[in-house]
């Protein structure tokens, strides 16, 4: 029992320290060794290496669309917000497909009286995905851009966008978002987002974009496949399609846009399950399509193990209880434990601690471990749940 649990610990051990830190080191050093042979690739060639913004004459047409369910709060900025981009009227259109919103989400959209909006009512919720692929049917330009209803762009996010599209054999691109906090989640989600950001910024410079920021990417009419009305989680399947049609994946973090993150742990822990729930659901499909290059590993690094990582801490807890007749494990035991009492203090004291750096980290790291461990649980459940709402 003993040679069992001590094979089994390591093993675990050996996966949780890959995830959170052996795989960053992995992918700074191969992001390093390419960022190096494109400087010297320009030091030969001298050649121009940023793609240019494209004058007015050579912008393509475009057409933004997102669902809004119960979006009052926000709405009307983000109509504020889309009026105001840099980009020619006459080649934008704006599709906004209100999903069975019972507050005053549809008398701000009835308020609308731009030519380039076309707004379509639900009365009943049929679910983001189905919401979106109404919005696709009313779509009459090929560069379709995706956001959130809460989402604003910087003023020329679209033109940031748009110009990779010279390139034909780029299916889709990825902006960049930022959030604007509140103190806890500045102490919770703002730390974990800039440590996201940061390996999707070193995944993308090796080719390897997994995910977009669900509220702004563009992709090519002819790459985009609508996903079916019953997925949760719509961005990374559609990237993943992108790639299966043979098209490149790109990241601009030039294009920027703001949005805002569940005001509280609680809140992002059932986003978080919802995201598990629908991740797990998708994950024979993704395994299916085509990869190439990086991606295969950082898929297999940055979400497969990140998905399953509550398994494995749980199974390196258990097996250390096993384990406790040598000092080495207890501490390693004490080291789980206190952890554990990190997450408990700032759940119990998160309103006192919300402004202390690094006190709610624990609290979150183990709540988002436990909500992909129910969304795992979910998943086999099979229960079908389609519709969403903005947590807080």
């Amino acid at each position: 029992m003993t040679s069992a649990a001590l094979t089994v610990f390591w093993i675990a051990i050996a996966v949780v320290l890959y995830t959170y830190i052996g795989y960053p080191v992995v992918l700074f050093v191969c992001y390093g060794l390419v960022q190096v042979k494109r400087d010297l690739r320009y030091l030969r060639t001298r050649g121009e290496r940023r793609r240019r913004e494209l004058a007015d004459d050579k912008l393509p047409t475009v057409t933004m669309l997102f669902a809004a369910y119960n979006e009052e709060d926000h709405l009307a900025e983000k109509l504020k917000n889309t009026l105001g981009l840099d980009y020619p009227a006459n080649k934008l259109q704006v599709v906004i497909v209100s999903d069975g919103s019972s507050d005053k989400t549809n008398a701000i959209l009835g308020s609308m009286n731009d030519p380039r909006f076309d707004i379509l009512i639900r009365d009943n919720r049929a679910g983001k995905c189905a919401a979106l692929a109404l919005a696709v049917e009313r779509a009459r330009h090929n560069i379709l851009v995706l956001s959130d209803a809460s989402t604003v762009f910087a003023p020329d996010a679209l033109r940031k966008l748009v110009r990779h599209f010279e390139d034909p054999d780029i299916g889709a691109v990825c902006g960049s978002l930022t959030f604007g906090y509140n103190a806890e989640s500045g102490q919770t989600e703002g730390i974990y987002w800039k440590y996201e950001t940061i390996l999707r910024l070193m995944e993308a410079r090796l080719g390897a974009t997994l995910t977009p920021s669900g509220a702004i990417y563009a992709v090519r009419g002819e790459a985009y496949a609508a996903p079916s009305p019953d997925v949760l989680v719509d961005d990374i399947l559609t990237l993943m399609r992108v790639r299966d049609a043979g098209y490149k994946v790109h990241y601009d973090p030039e294009a920027q846009a703001v949005d805002f993150p569940a005001a509280s742990v609680a809140g992002e822990f059932r986003r978080r399950v919802r995201i598990s729930t629908g991740s797990f659901r998708v994950l024979p499909a993704l395994l299916r399509m085509k990869q190439s290059g990086f991606t295969p590993f950082a898929f297999f690094s940055h979400k497969l193990l990140r998905w399953l990582l509550p398994i494995f801490l749980a199974v390196a807890f258990i097996s250390n209880l096993f384990l406790l007749q040598q000092p080495i494990y207890r501490a390693f035991l004490f080291a789980q434990m206190a952890v554990l009492l990190w997450a408990a203090i700032g759940f119990a004291f998160r309103d006192s601690l919300k402004r202390v750096r690094f006190s709610l980290l624990g609290y979150f790291i183990v709540a988002m471990n436990l909500a992909f461990l129910i969304g795992l649980l979910r998943s086999f459940a099979g229960r079908r749940e389609a519709s969403w709402q903005r947590v807080h």
